[in-house]
Order: structure tokens, then C-alpha cells, then sequence
């Protein structure tokens, strides 16, 4: 492949922002100088931004793709090529799919989805067929009775990069709220306040005889394989405390500001939700991903639930956070949680890292994104 030449170009490096030209191929990035290009098969970029690729480390949007309407399956292999197809137009080159294995309804589907969707993901990786990097993230409910049974086979696969704890439990961490999680589970299965009450007991039950247990061997579990931890929801000290014991490297949308503030003093790396900055708060009545910007307490978004807010996401942060530079504001999308997750490759530009790319534009509606490259190739 020839060598590709972007010039006049707002490039974003790890501690500024360079008016400049970037050359790069299928090995890697090549070349980075200020100034212009005199070469004549350069690309004028018009003063856009060009940035590392995004590194989504927690997306359930390929359940979207696979139940695209309440009770309308997808076929699998089709949905992945849709939701691949997604993430790259928004500028993700590499995505972790956060898929659940246990459940805390017995109405959902998701353990019957579970395995054509993890051999989606794994056979149209293998065909060529995707245009980001796809991996797995597995969300392990610590409450579900039949957990160990699920993930045990589930570990070894080659595409999985990272394991989460969840446990969700009412009255505590996400649902500390009983009235909140009132109006998520009769919104979401449409249960009378009879069968939520009986619904309620029954999961409080499940904790008590799972929990502890399933956290435990789960934890063991990928820390025998070398994969990386991430705790959820956590709430208190206390939950901070313990995912510290358990060697987790990222915790994931912590409700308040005490446990934002403990993860991050104690070398966790916070993660909260795209969607929660564009929006301007959290859709569950915790803690707004803004207030812990400013309080210096966030380190990687994730687009969650909506693949573009990532980057719309990290921009907001650049432009309402005094504290947090452009530099700063596309770390949390990209080089954070590389390095996080163990991926020293790519994740910033920089001499000889793969060339994983996006130029955009900012507009007054958020950014436009006009090229994605991943290792060279262009993408979208």
C-alpha cells in the first residue's frame, strides 16, 4: 500500500495539538512534522482534526443489533456486520462487546443469544469481515445462580480482553434506589408491583447464596488467564476496597462521587458513560460523568449504549471542562484505555504505532467525522 499524506492537518498528539502533516501505511505511522506538505499526492485536510483511533472498552450495542425491537431477533452473523459497521462510521477501531453472561430476569433472552453472538463476533473476525478490531468483554452477573457453568468455557476464547463483575442486585450499587429500580425492571418487563415485590425478594435471595462465591472464582478465574478486571457500579469505599483485592484495573461507572474519588486516588482508572456528557447526566439518577470531570475523577469514556457519542462525548469534555485540553479530552477515548487494557500499539500518535485514525471536523452540531483508517486501511 502506498504511503498516505495528510497535511494541514490539526494533528492530536499526546500533550498538544500540531498544525501539521502525518504520514502513515499498513505498518504504522511513518512521519509526523509541522508545517505543510509540498508533496503532490498529499490530502489537504482543511484544518481538521486528525486523532488516534477510539478505543471502546464497554458497548452493549450489538444486543441492539441482535433485538432491534422488543421480541424481534436479528440473525447474529448479520447483526455483528451491522453493529461493526456502526462503530467504525463513528470513529471506534477497536471495540470490546460487552455481553452478558448470567441474567437477573428469566424473561430476558440473553443467555439463549449468548452463544451465536460470541461465534459471530469470533467467525466473521476470522473471515475478514469487520472493519474495526472486534473483542470480547464479558459482564459477569455475580448474582446469577448458574454463572460458573457459563463463563468457565467462556474464558479462553481468543477475543476476550476483559471480564467485569456486576452485580445488580436491588438496593445497592446502580439500584441503591428501590424506586429506581422500580422504574427500570415494570418499565422494561412490565410487572405489576406484586410481581415486582416477589421479583425483588427472589434476586436479594440470589445474591445472598451467589454472590460472594461468584465473585470470588470469576476473579480467580481471569487472573489465572491474564485478563484484565473491571468492578461495576461501585458505590461506597467499601466497594472500592474490595475491587482493589480483587487486582481490577478499571472501574466502570461508579454512582457516586466517593467511589469516583477512591478508584482514581488508589490507580483504578474510572470509566463513565459517553451518553451521561452529551446528555449532561446520568439515565439511572447516579452521579453526572461532569461533575467527576471536574473534580479530576474520570479517566476513559465509553459510548455505552449510543457508538457516537464517543467522540462527541470526549469533544464536550474539551469544551465545558476548563481543566481538560483537547489532548487531554481524546486520551479518554483512546490512549487511557489502550494502556489500560494492555494494548501498547496503538491508542496515540506516535512514531511507528498503528495507524489507526479519524479525521474530523468540529461543527456547531458536534464533531463530523470524514475518514477512519485502521492499520492503514481505510475503514469508513
Amino acid at each position: 500500500m502506498a504511503e498516505t499524506i495528510y497535511t494541514n492537518a490539526n494533528i492530536v498528539l499526546a500533550d498538544e495539538v500540531v498544525s501539521g502533516t502525518l504520514a502513515f501505511d499498513e505498518t504504522g505511522i511513518s512521519g509526523i512534522s509541522s508545517g505543510l506538505s509540498g508533496l503532490p499526492g498529499a490530502t489537504d485536510c482543511g484544518g481538521d482534526y486528525v486523532i488516534p483511533g477510539l478505543v471502546e472498552l464497554h458497548t452493549d450495542n450489538l444486543e441492539r443489533h441482535m433485538m432491534p425491537r422488543p421480541k424481534a431477533y436479528w440473525p447474529p452473523h448479520a447483526a455483528i456486520i451491522n453493529h461493526d459497521r456502526e462503530v467504525s462510521a463513528s470513529g471506534i477501531t477497536t471495540v470490546f462487546n460487552a455481553l452478558s453472561v448470567g441474567h437477573v430476569h428469566a424473561g430476558t433472552r440473553r443467555l439463549e443469544t449468548l452463544a451465536p453472538m460470541l461465534d459471530a463476533v469470533e467467525s466473521q473476525s476470522r473471515a475478514g469481515s469487520l472493519k474495526a478490531e472486534h473483542r470480547l468483554h464479558l459482564r459477569c452477573e455475580v448474582s446469577c445462580g448458574t454463572l460458573l457453568e457459563l463463563a468457565e468455557p467462556l474464558m479462553g476464547g481468543p477475543l476476550v480482553g476483559l471480564v467485569s463483575v456486576m452485580d445488580h442486585t436491588p438496593g445497592q450499587r446502580q439500584f441503591a434506589s428501590l424506586e429506581q429500580y422500580a422504574v427500570y425492571y415494570q418499565g422494561k418487563y412490565g410487572m405489576s408491583d406484586e410481581e415486582l415485590q416477589r421479583f425483588i425478594t427472589e434476586r436479594m435471595e440470589d445474591h445472598r447464596l451467589h454472590a460472594g462465591t461468584n465473585r470470588r472464582t470469576i476473579v480467580a478465574m481471569a487472573r489465572e488467564r491474564g485478563i484484565p478486571l473491571a468492578s461495576h457500579d461501585d458505590a461506597t469505599p467499601d466497594h472500592v476496597a474490595e475491587a482493589m483485592e480483587d487486582g481490577v484495573a478499571i472501574a466502570e461507572f461508579p454512582t457516586t462521587v466517593e467511589a469516583a474519588q477512591a478508584s482514581h486516588d488508589n490507580g483504578l482508572a474510572v470509566l463513565m458513560g459517553a451518553p451521561n456528557v452529551v446528555r449532561g447526566g446520568s439515565h439511572s439518577g447516579n452521579v453526572s460523568a461532569g461533575t467527576l470531570a471536574e473534580a479530576g475523577h474520570l479517566d476513559i469514556l465509553s459510548s455505552d449504549y449510543v457508538p457516537a457519542s464517543l467522540l462527541y462525548g470526549a469533544m464536550r469534555l474539551a469544551e465545558t471542562v476548563d481543566a481538560i485540553s483537547v489532548p487531554d479530552a481524546i486520551a479518554t477515548v483512546t490512549r487511557t484505555p489502550a494502556r489500560q487494557i494492555g494494548l501498547d500499539d496503538r491508542g496515540e500518535i506516535a512514531q511507528d504505532r498503528r495507524a489507526d485514525l479519524v479525521r474530523f471536523r468540529q461543527t456547531d452540531a458536534g464533531p463530523v467525522i470524514r475518514a477512519v483508517w485502521r492499520e492503514g486501511e481505510r475503514v469508513a
